[in-house]
């Protein structure tokens, strides 16, 4: 990685960094886990263009702060979209006197139980913000981008009803298979996760996981559901692709996260992981008519996917060139071949 293109993730996360995390009022600003993925991959040069483009009609200016979140009451103003800009200044605050490992790792627990909030991407955005402090060193635009992850997580923070800790035997890709499609084709992900507590088979879905035996074994379980997560997306994918993306991206955060945190953190990283891939697979997931071949590389794919431009193509496709990477084959990039196929471009 050259100083240049640290240099692009770097001044493109400064602009972002007056946008607010939201706009039309809930919908993500995911630019900048589609810039850091787009430099990781050696696109910086595109960034910018990529990044002006989105700016046209996706990001909104930062909600203004309107009372400080004092730390003994934290709990009061978790889950309050309303005081998303009160989060933003108390995390800005807390990483630069504190450092942002301590911030993240007192966090990271409180945060995991609300997991899926605002669709899972709060975990995603620190999951990129997280890989590049640890693979790119620290800064003050690096370490600014985890406090507003961290804060876009505590404002929308939902925990999930009905979930179980995993007590079974399957392996992910067996669990994820187990986990029942629940609710009606309708509606946005808040309203689909709220059927699922009371869900028929749900809370044993969510238990027919095996249970780790320790921390390594849990952070292999959570690279297997990603993998499982990911190959799954080309053959169900077509209810919702855009949103069943999340069913990986969504774990491989998390996967991204564990180096950063103390391994007994590890464990309960997992079952979060878990029980967010097991949602968005339960409310989402729909078995594909058609399974495209893969036409390319990792890298000629994640080239494709910067030329489509969607984001959530392109962030599916990093996450995918990650399982290549650990598997050491390309069987995974079948659902990038399926995301360029169903997800329309932004301009469409």
């Amino acid at each position: 990685m050259s100083g240049t293109d640290t240099g692009v993730l770097d001044e493109a996360l400064e602009r972002l960094h007056r946008a607010g995390p939201e706009r039309d009022g809930w919908l993500s600003n995911h630019a900048p886990m589609a810039v850091e993925a787009l430099v990781r991959h050696g696109h910086g040069a595109s960034a910018h263009r990529w990044l002006e483009r989105y700016a046209l009609t996706k990001l909104e200016d930062m909600p203004r702060s309107s009372a400080p979140v004092p730390e003994a009451e934290w709990r009061e103003a978790l889950g309050d979209p309303r005081r998303l800009g009160d989060w933003t200044v108390y995390f800005g605050r807390a990483v630069v006197e504190e450092g942002w490992r301590p911030v993240l790792v007192r966090w990271w627990p409180r945060l995991l139980p609300g997991i899926v909030a605002g669709a899972t991407h709060p975990v995603i955005r620190v999951g990129h913000a997280v890989r590049a402090l640890l693979e790119y060193g620290e800064n003050a635009a690096r370490v600014t981008e985890l406090a507003h992850g961290l804060a876009y997580w505590a404002g929308r923070h939902q925990p999930l009803a009905g979930v179980a800790r995993p007590s079974g035997a399957a392996s992910p890709g067996e669990a994820l298979a187990a986990v029942p499609r629940v609710g009606p084709n309708r509606g946005g992900i808040r309203e689909r996760l709220a059927l699922l507590g009371s869900a028929p088979g749900w809370t044993g879905a969510t238990a027919s996981l095996r249970a780790p035996a320790g921390p390594r074994e849990a952070q292999e379980t959570l690279a297997e559901l990603v993998t499982a997560a990911t190959g799954r997306f080309a053959v169900h994918a077509h209810g919702d692709p855009v949103m069943l993306v999340h069913a990986a991206t969504a774990p491989n955060a998390v996967l991204r996260t564990l180096p950063a945190l103390p391994r007994e953190l590890w464990e309960p990283s997992l079952r979060a992981a878990w029980a967010a891939s097991a949602a968005v697979t339960a409310v989402y997931a729909t078995p594909a008519a058609e399974v495209p071949r893969v036409s390319g590389t990792g890298e000629e794919l994640f080239a494709r996917a910067v030329e489509h431009g969607d984001e959530h193509v392109i962030k599916l496709a990093d996450t995918a060139l990650d399982v290549a990477a650990r598997s050491g084959n390309g069987e995974c990039l079948v659902a990038v071949e399926q995301a360029l196929r169903l997800i329309g471009p932004p301009d469409a």
